[in-house]
């Protein structure tokens, strides 16, 4: 019984970190500005960051997928 609700508690640990992580990267992305404050470049630049950050994730999910 131990075992499972380990498990249980693990998937959803690791969901959450998941989303923070995310969300860091966002925040991090748009330099902590709401997109309504930032200038047509500024928001240009937070998209090609989420875009990369994006980009990056797979790359990691599929190299843990090799190995």
């Amino acid at each position: 019984m131990d075992r499972i609700i380990q498990m249980i508690l693990n998937r959803f640990l690791g969901r959450l970190v998941n989303i923070g992580v995310n969300k860091g990267i966002d925040y991090a992305a748009g330099r902590g500005k709401s997109p309504d404050q930032m200038t047509p470049a500024e928001r240009e630049q937070a998209r090609a960051g989420k875009d990369m950050s994006k980009r990056a994730r797979q790359a990691a999910k599929l190299m843990r997928r090799i190995r």
